[in-house]
């Protein structure tokens, strides 16, 4: 991949791979540019904007469209050399996949940086190493998502958890502007001034991170595997690392049966001894019976986990979730690579890490599945791309329906051309495990997770399944987070990490503007890793209380 830029240099297009047919504008592009390139030089016949694609050659009706080294699209009409890429001019398209030959012999990285490097994480009785020290509050069924946030309101606050930031002082001025008989526009034209960050309330149990107050709209009135997912879902939280117990309300008569979760609790934890309290409205009777019992057992359960201290563990105790949302036409060559870098580190030292998404392995099916290391893994993984976009096809959609609105606007014009700079997350590790949702990663090394596209749906699962830390690159700048593990946000761009600074972390468009390399940008996302891991640093969504939690209903959802 070629995307070694020249360190202080701004370069104004790329190719990706030695075998692509397309160029990436790496700035704004004008009509009747010349380019110079590979000792040749063509004239641009249409402007092209920055992160989209123009042709290398001129392309006939039905020429294949290649990027990354692979098939992305298909000409749907004649596309003259130094034209955009666009919508109009191509189709997606995708290579066929068959069982081929085993490809797990890597490149590791230098990875001597980082040997023996530590964190201080919360150790668990199963071994593993969390991030942070949760309580969990959640519902079996959404009947008992208002008996949630009644405990939320009751404990929140009381115990030093709320968060500060509101934007009541701006609904006063607003109100005190009507009552002076202010118009509307006058109102809209307004200067409120923005809300100070009061006091932070010292919090009671200074060992626990947060009580985390979780609703959903599931577990009852779907089908069964929806239930019975819901119950693996909500088991991966109550035994995640990162968090110290568990609250569970259910009202008695759902779908989603208590039975259920304890079944898959010891599925992913034979020796589950952490607090957890299971209340069934139903039995108690009164809402008042139901609360003061939940208060008093959440209450005893914080007390436990406050006895809980950071201690130093070896940063291979790290499972790191491989995210992207609102990506944009550099994520595949900026923030996308860096993390497969910080990904092969990682697996190098003993780690392991979750590229989910599967959607968006569109294309790149063949060299995941050679990378599987062996056949029954590699079976698996292409026998659940298949069902899950054949599944799509006959509901009306398919993996070809992908690319959002704003994936487009910003050069992803194909579901191909989008899954094949995602996948670059998962670095060129092979594939140790092939996970279906809401499984659980017991492999250290690089584990492929089955989960639709869209970001929320797939964090909430790779959290389930055991990451502690998230990384989440955006090129349009996406507020996602997690209720129990801190999720980093990388833009892939140095216009967007400007722009949003509330809710991104780290910038990758350094890559971009040729001022620091993918790997000098992997070793500094991985230090930042380890001191959130550690609780030195307090990601954007953490500070925002960016607490996303969706389960996916298996139907179709891309």
């Amino acid at each position: 991949m070629n995307t070694n830029f020249e360190e202080g240099k701004k370069h104004r297009f790329l190719q990706i791979h030695a075998q692509d047919n397309v160029l990436v504008a790496l700035q704004d592009l004008a009509k009747g540019e010349k380019i110079d390139f590979g000792g040749k030089t063509l004239v641009l016949s249409t402007a092209v904007e920055s992160k989209h694609k123009f042709a290398l050659e001129p392309f006939k009706k039905g020429d294949r469209i290649i990027m990354y080294g692979v098939l992305v699209g298909i000409a749907n009409q004649d596309i003259a050399q130094g034209e955009a890429i666009t919508v109009k001019n191509v189709d997606h398209a995708s290579s066929d996949y068959v069982l081929g030959e085993r490809k797990v012999n890597w490149d590791k990285p230098d990875a001597s940086a980082f040997a023996g490097k530590t964190f201080n994480g919360f150790h668990r009785a199963d071994s593993s190493v969390g991030t942070c020290n949760f309580w969990l509050v959640i519902p079996l069924v959404f009947c008992e998502n208002r008996n949630v946030n009644v405990l939320k309101e009751a404990l929140d606050e009381k115990l030093g958890y709320k968060k500060v930031k509101s934007y009541e002082n701006e609904v006063e001025s607003l109100i005190a502007l009507y009552k002076t008989g202010k118009s509307t526009e006058e109102i809209l034209n307004a200067d409120l001034k923005a809300t100070p960050n009061e006091a932070k309330r010292t919090r009671l149990f200074p060992n626990v991170d947060g009580v985390k107050f979780i609703t959903h709209d599931m577990g009852c009135g779907g089908i069964k595997l929806d239930a019975d997912s819901l119950c693996g879902l909500i088991a991966g939280y109550i035994t995640h690392p990162n968090v110290a117990g568990a609250t569970i309300l259910s009202l008695g008569c759902q779908h989603s049966e208590v039975s259920t979760l304890q079944n898959e609790i010891r599925k992913r934890d034979p020796q589950f001894s952490k607090p957890l309290t299971i209340l069934e409205q139903q039995a108690l009777g009164t809402e008042t019976n139901l609360m003061q019992e939940a208060l008093k057992r959440t209450f005893a359960g914080l007390v436990e986990a406050n006895k809980n201290e950071r201690k130093p563990a070896p940063i291979s105790k790290i499972c790191i979730g491989l995210e992207c949302g609102g990506s944009d036409g550099f994520s595949g060559i900026s923030a996308n690579p860096a993390l497969g870098y910080v990904s092969d580190i990682l697996v190098s030292l003993g780690g392991s890490v979750v590229l989910s998404e599967f959607p968006e392995l569109c294309g790149v099916e063949q060299e995941l599945s050679d990378r599987c290391v062996d056949e029954e893994t590699a079976t698996r993984f292409m026998h659940l791309m298949s069902t899950y976009n054949a599944r799509a096809v006959a509901d009306g959609s398919g993996f070809y329906a992908n690319p959002s609105p704003g994936n487009i606007r910003d050069g992803l014009i194909t579901d191909a051309m989008k899954s094949a700079g995602a996948a670059k997350k998962g670095g060129s590790s092979p594939v140790t495990a092939v996970l279906d949702y809401p499984e659980k990663v017991k492999s250290m090394g690089l584990n492929l997770l089955c989960t639709p596209g869209s970001d929320v749906e797939s964090t909430t699962a790779e959290v389930a399944s055991g990451a502690n830390i998230v990384l989440f690159t955006t090129g349009l700048g996406t507020p996602t987070g997690n209720p129990v593990t801190p999720v980093i946000k990388l833009s892939t761009n140095t216009k967007t990490f400007l722009k949003m600074p509330d809710i991104i972390d780290i910038n990758c468009g350094t890559i971009i503007d040729g001022s620091e390399t993918i790997k000098e940008n992997a070793h500094r996302i991985l230090d930042y890793v380890i001191r959130v891991a550690s609780g030195e640093e307090q990601p954007k969504a953490m500070q925002l209380g960016q607490d996303d939690f969706i389960p996916w209903k298996r139907g179709v959802s891309l």
